[in-house]
């Protein structure tokens, strides 16, 4: 791994300051991750292994609990390769359960107890998943979900009788561990299995990067195994938090409390807890921030400047399913970050990344590319879905034991090698005619003192036309009107990439891992924005048309005759639609631009009257109407633009 020089120094710093630090050797993957565990448990028989709210455990005590799991699961089942379903809270209890489902040779499946009852149904369905483990927390969420023969295990209800000792099982390496499904795409969750000698590489990797040891403290927020399993692997402490339940109430305290040196989750989450913050919390033990899952921006790189003592490092990563980790990017105090969405960085390992335009060939520097991934540790595949696996895995040789993976994630290469994610191929999108990265919308959004979390997405409209929704989450109560959004988007951004629709939320809504759920995002309703002007009633027959005309190609519930067009939703596609209807109501012409020069009823009305007297003959209205409807939003604007508007108003 060949990093630039500024990259390298700040790795080289990124050391508990312990000095217990011991490298994860290569030959340490050639085996089953419970043989690595125990050898663990071996080495650090009475340190903390597991840390939760309600109890803690040694790596004694977690191994003791693991095996009893294991050995209730082979009692019941046998040696057969199977899967297990794991239904749990983050905690020691999980954690216990799924080191058991290794140990006895089975594959693991976590069934997040905050996802849709529909959902789990379907996972325990695809799994073919035998067993569920779960407790009397989610006992009855269980007995609901059990069927076609499945049996339940309770792990807080184990014979005591049952041995403590490590079972024995054989498990190769080319042993499926674990099918994770994925969240939040359409349609239903696609399985993707990894096997132990990728997850070992995976934990090799990230253990000599950044420089795990067991004198580490790692705190997760998210529902995601592999962070557990960072910290049991190397003899660490790891400090699970169900932040969908628990919420950020005291987790300053208990991190600062704990002395924790590594804090793991999703931007947004720690977006959230920064901004939760009194300002006067330091936390001077923590040495590591690792982030993936989510595009990191430059406004959360402020926060944890703030924050977090000078010896602190920022890792943003990027990962999926089918491929953990494979670039990242440190950062401390002096980095600088010129542009607001942060860069995933360099390669990690052995995995070497390309990008590959709509033609299928390799794109230039600069140049924006789907992401594929070359490597030997790819996943398998998809859990019975081998079509899927053909499309997306693609071999190189037999013989190197390579293969690329197609992310469906779309980047962009700088000069010396450094990757900018820039969403998911549906993430960018095409508004009227401009090509719109949403991430750079939300990262204007969330540098806004006013929005505490916002999300954008693409939605189609009423009409038929795509038009981008953002979803925020004001920091305060009630929070910025659309007036002002736009107002202060309009600095940063070209009109074409300010959202026509504004949804206030609460909270956004999440997925186990922590991340934004988007497809759990309301469409938006038909109703009038908040904005800075007062809604008025229609005064003259005129505003009313003209009221009713701007309600119905906005698809808003009403319309004040003091509001602005573009503030309400309008954009110029719309606005020649406007034209349109004012020369068939009241037959007569008036130029685009005067949606632009007069954008409310009021004004419009008044110009209106100004042309009441010029009516136009049939022959002039229908040859008007007609070249008005060919226009398409290329050529509206254009009209526009040549007019000498300003279509930022």
């Amino acid at each position: 791994m060949n990093l630039p020089p500024e990259q390298e120094s700040i790795r080289a710093k990124c050391f508990h300051p312990s000095g217990r630090f011991v490298e994860f050797e290569q030959e340490d993957i050639e085996q089953s991750i419970s043989d690595r565990f125990e050898k663990i448990v071996r080495e650090h028989a009475g340190r903390l292994a597991v840390k939760a709210r309600a109890c803690s455990l040694t790596y004694t005590a977690l191994n003791h609990a693991a095996n009893q799991i294991a050995h209730a699961i082979l009692l019941q089942r046998g040696q057969a390769t199977e899967s297990i379903g794991c239904l749990l809270s983050p905690g020691a209890a999980r954690a216990a359960a799924m080191l058991g489902v290794f140990k006895a040779g089975k594959i693991y499946v976590l069934l997040n107890p905050s996802f849709p009852e529909t959902r789990i149904k379907f996972m325990l369905r695809d799994s073919q998943s035998t067993v569920i483990l779960t407790d009397h927390d989610h006992l009855a969420m269980a007995e609901g979900l059990v069927e076609d023969g499945a049996r339940l295990i309770i792990v807080d209800d184990l014979d005591a009788s049952l041995s403590i000792d490590n079972p024995g099982v054989s498990v190769s390496p080319d042993a499926y561990a674990w099918i994770s499904y994925t969240s939040g795409s359409t349609g239903q969750p696609k399985g993707v299995v990894q096997n132990h000698r990728n997850l070992l590489h995976l934990f090799m990797t990230q253990t000599n990067d950044l420089h795990i040891c067991s004198e580490d403290k790692l705190l997760t927020l998210t529902s995601v195994a592999g962070e557990l399993l960072l910290a049991v692997l190397n003899g660490a402490s790891v400090f699970p938090v169900n932040i969908q339940k628990e919420g950020m109430a005291g987790l300053s305290d208990w991190l600062m409390h704990e002395e924790m040196t590594v804090y793991n989750s999703v931007p947004s989450i720690f977006r959230q807890f920064a901004k939760s913050l009194r300002g006067d919390e330091r936390f001077p033990k923590l040495r590591l921030i690792r982030f993936t899952g989510e595009a990191l921006y430059r406004a959360d790189v402020e926060l944890y400047k703030k924050y977090c003592c000078e010896s602190c490092i920022v890792v943003n990563r990027l990962s999926s399913n089918e491929v953990p980790a494979f670039r990242q990017y440190f950062i401390d105090h002096s980095t600088v970050l010129p542009d607001g969405v942060v860069p995933v960085g360099y390669a990690i390992g052995d995995y070497d990344v390309r990008l590959i335009g709509a033609d299928g060939q390799e794109v230039g520097i600069n140049e924006i590319g789907e992401i594929a991934v070359k490597g030997r540790h790819l996943a398998p595949g998809y859990w019975r879905n081998p079509d899927l696996t053909q499309a997306k895995f693609s071999s190189i040789s037999r013989e190197a034991e390579e293969r690329i993976f197609k992310t469906g994630d779309l980047g962009r290469v700088n000069s010396d090698g450094c990757l900018f994610y820039l969403g998911r191929q549906d993430f960018q999108v095409k508004i009227r005619g401009n090509r719109v990265e949403i991430s750079e919308i939300e990262s204007a959004l969330i540098e806004l003192k006013s929005v505490k979390e916002a999300v954008v997405l693409a939605r189609e409209h009423a009409r038929g036309e795509k038009r981008l929704v953002a979803y925020v989450v004001p920091a305060t109560h009630p929070g910025p009107t659309v007036t002002a959004l736009r107002k202060q988007l309009a600095e940063k951004l070209p009109q074409y990439m300010i959202p026509s629709v504004f949804v206030s939320l609460d909270a956004l809504p999440l997925i186990g891992a922590g991340k934004v759920d988007r497809q759990a995002l309301p469409e938006p309703e038909p109703r009038r924005a908040r904005l800075d002007t007062k809604y008025a009633v229609p005064r003259s027959p005129v505003e009313e048309v003209l009221v009713g005309i701007w309600a119905d190609l906005l698809s808003i519930d009403r319309v004040g005759i003091h509001d602005n067009f573009f503030d309400l939703g309008g954009d110029s596609l719309t606005a020649t639609q406007v034209v349109m209807q004012v020369i068939k109501n009241f037959q007569l012409e008036i130029p685009i631009r005067c949606v632009f020069e007069s954008p409310t009823v009021s004004e419009m009305a008044a110009v209106i009257s100004q042309h009441q007297g010029k009516h136009l003959s049939n022959e002039e209205l229908a040859s008007i109407l007609a070249e008005l409807e060919s226009l398409q939003d290329e050529d509206a604007q254009r009209l526009i633009n040549q007019s000498g508007v300003d279509s930022k108003t």
